[in-house]
């Protein structure tokens, strides 16, 4: 699915550059590359502040908590993605509300948001999903007609636009993950939170160091939560590449739409007027049923997406299914009462969702090699 090594290859002398600028400054945590990155962020996502958080995951604990999620409050957030959206609300002592997702684009339905709102409701996560923004004008107006803040959990989409807004700069926070993966990837964890508002700055980057004011005077319970040096440098290094990657992301997926576009029961992704994809991932749906088999969700049935992935793994190229298990359905929120059928689009889409390799170094006939396999699994 990814060839970090081949990223690598081609800076390894500025990495190697800036993690010995930093190895000599032994300066480590909450240091000037951290500070530099912070702006160099905040400025591509068309924000004021950037604030260095250890995770993603942690950015979305530190920014729900920073605008009054508490234990006992509900946050709304849609039911098809990682589980690390609701893992955030639940390690605050909160409730997720899990609400369905528009087909096609696998992003948070406005639609499907108002029934979810109570009056404990204390946020909204708005997902930008596989590098595509959601539809945030109307998820906002639903924020803003109830005083709840909408936070954007920007953890895939780094730099993809919606109305020429970029994701992140939308909401009260925007969080971003930087793992490995990522189109903008540390050599590690690492994570910002990126905001125009100051006061919310401020108190993040209390929050994240012991929530500590001054030295060793802490005014309330904070996280170690902190950005280091080195993995600041390897992505400061990396940003300024992410403009070219990103294009490049592009121009291979107009390839592969390009190859699979008249293949019957296959959907490219779909991207809205008005929004910029930049294709953290390349998901296909894969319509239809078989009989026979397991499924992702039901074991009396196997989906065409599961054979398909079989016959590329056959020929040794990978796919994955993000995510084969709906958030509503996890064994983790069994208490909650989910059920099979409650929210339809996102059961559907992991059942037909298969993601295919797409990254800057994949070489032209790479592509085209995973894109004929595609239609021959097909027509077998």
């Amino acid at each position: 699915m990814l060839d970090l090594r081949a990223q690598y290859e081609s800076i390894a002398p500025e990495i190697r550059a800036a993690i010995d600028e930093v190895l000599a400054s032994q300066q480590f945590v909450l240091g000037p590359q951290c500070e530099a990155f912070e702006q160099e962020v905040a400025q591509v996502c068309g924000t004021r502040y950037g604030v260095g958080i250890a995770s993603g995951t942690e950015a979305l604990e530190l920014a729900l908590h920073a605008c009054g999620v508490n234990a006992g409050d509900e946050v709304i957030v849609p039911a098809f993605t990682f589980i690390a959206t609701g893992s955030a609300v639940t390690a605050l002592g909160a409730r997720p509300v899990f609400a369905d997702v528009e087909p096609g684009t696998f992003n948070l339905d406005p639609s499907q948001l108002e029934m979810h709102i109570t009056r404990r409701t204390r946020a909204i996560v708005a997902v930008h999903l596989f590098g595509l923004a959601a539809d945030m004008d109307p998820i906002l107006a639903l924020g803003a007609k109830y005083g709840i803040p909408v936070i954007e959990d920007n953890a895939q989409s780094i730099a993809a636009r919606y109305q020429g807004r970029m994701t992140g700069s939308m909401g009260l926070a925007g969080c971003l993950s930087f793992y490995p993966s990522k189109n903008l990837g540390a050599y590690g964890d690492a994570g910002m939170i990126v905001t125009d508002d100051e006061k919310l700055a401020t108190r993040l980057r209390t929050l994240r160091n012991h929530g500590q004011t001054g030295p060793y005077l802490s005014t309330e319970r904070g996280w170690n939560s902190r950005l280091d040096e080195l993995q600041a440098a390897i992505l400061r290094v990396k940003l300024r590449h992410l403009a070219d990657w990103t294009a490049v992301r592009q121009a291979h997926a107009r390839r592969y739409n390009s190859l699979l576009a008249d293949l019957p029961g296959i959907t490219p992704p779909r991207v809205p007027a008005g929004r910029e994809h930049v294709y953290y991932l390349y998901t296909i749906c894969v319509s239809g049923r078989v009989t026979g088999g397991a499924a992702k969700n039901d074991p009396g049935a196997a989906t065409r997406s599961d054979i398909v992935q079989k016959r590329l793994a056959d020929r040794g190229i990978a796919s994955t299914v993000y995510y084969p298990v709906p958030l509503h359905l996890q064994p983790l929120y069994a208490s909650l009462g989910g059920k099979p059928g409650d929210l339809r689009v996102s059961e559907r889409a992991a059942r037909e969702v298969l993601s295919i390799p797409l990254y800057p170094e994949l070489a032209p006939a790479q592509l085209e090699r995973v894109a004929q396999a595609v239609r021959d699994a097909l027509r077998d």
